[in-house]
C-alpha cells in the first residue's frame, strides 16, 4: 500500500516541474509573437508611426504585454533592431564556403547578402529608419557586441587565401571589400523607387534585379583582382591640397 501511495507523488512532483517550463514556454512565445508583428509594423510605419496599439492589435495580445517585456516603444525598437541583426548573422553563419577557391566564395557572399536584402526588404527600411534617428536607440542596446558580421571575418578568410594564391591584391581589408559590396546592393535597394522614376525604367523588374547582381559581381572581382593597382588617395590628397594653395 505504501509503496503504491507515493505513485501520485511523483505524478505530481513531475507534473508541478513541468508547469514553470510551460509558463516560460508561453511566455517566450508571447515575446517572440510581440517582437515579429513589431517588426512589420515598425518597417512599414517607422519608429515615429508604429503605434504601441498596432503592435498589440497585430500581435493579438494587450498593450501591457509589451511594457511588460520591453519596457516601453523605444526598449521594443531596440530589441526589433537587435532582433533583425540576429537574423542576419545567422544567416550568414549558415555559408559553406570552400576557402581553396577564393572566387567562387566570394561570388557567394556577394550573392547571399544581395539575395538577402532583396528577401527581406524590412531589413533595409528598419535600419534607414534607425539611421534616420542617428543609430540612438541601437547605441542603448545591451548587446552591441554580437552586431559584428560574421561575413566579416569569413570574408578576410577568403582574402587572404586569395592572395596566397595569387588571384587577389595583398593589401586589401575585409571591412573595405565588404562595405562595398552592401553599399552597391542597399543602395540599390533602398533607393528603387525614386531611382525607376528617375532612371525611367523599374528596377524591381527581375530582369534588372538579375542584372544587378551580375554587376555587382564584376565590379567587387575587377577591384579585389591581383594586378589592379591601389588607388593613390594619399598623393591625390596631397596634390589637390597643394593645388589650392
Amino acid at each position: 500500500m505504501a509503496r503504491a501511495a507515493t505513485l501520485p507523488k511523483k505524478r505530481a512532483a513531475a507534473s508541478g516541474a513541468q508547469r514553470p517550463r510551460s509558463r516560460e514556454l508561453a511566455a517566450q512565445a508571447t515575446r517572440e509573437n510581440l517582437l515579429r508583428a513589431a517588426i512589420k509594423v515598425f518597417a512599414r510605419n517607422g519608429f515615429a508611426g508604429g503605434r504601441i496599439e498596432q503592435i498589440s492589435r497585430a500581435a493579438r495580445s494587450y498593450d501591457r504585454m509589451i511594457y511588460y517585456y520591453f519596457g516601453s516603444k523605444e526598449g521594443l525598437f531596440i530589441a526589433v533592431i537587435e532582433e533583425i541583426y540576429r537574423r542576419f548573422n545567422e544567416a550568414e553563419s549558415e555559408l559553406a564556403l570552400d576557402l581553396e577557391a577564393p572566387t567562387e566564395s566570394l561570388v557567394a557572399i556577394v550573392r547571399f547578402i544581395w539575395s538577402y536584402y532583396n528577401r527581406h526588404p524590412e531589413f533595409i527600411t528598419l535600419l534607414n529608419s534607425e539611421n534616420l534617428h542617428r543609430g540612438k536607440h541601437i547605441s542603448k542596446s545591451r548587446r552591441p557586441g554580437e552586431y559584428s558580421s560574421p561575413a566579416l571575418s569569413l570574408l578576410e578568410r577568403v582574402l587572404h587565401s586569395g592572395a596566397r594564391q595569387g588571384v587577389f591584391r595583398g593589401e586589401l581589408r575585409a571591412r573595405d571589400v565588404y562595405l562595398l559590396i552592401a553599399s552597391l546592393g542597399y543602395f540599390y535597394l533602398s533607393n528603387r523607387h525614386t531611382l525607376s522614376t528617375f532612371l525611367g525604367e523599374d528596377l524591381e523588374a527581375p530582369e534588372a534585379l538579375e542584372h544587378w547582381e551580375r554587376f555587382v559581381i564584376d565590379s567587387v572581382l575587377r577591384v579585389v583582382a591581383a594586378g589592379q593597382p591601389p588607388p593613390p588617395l594619399a598623393s591625390s590628397t596631397r596634390s589637390h591640397n597643394r593645388s589650392g594653395d
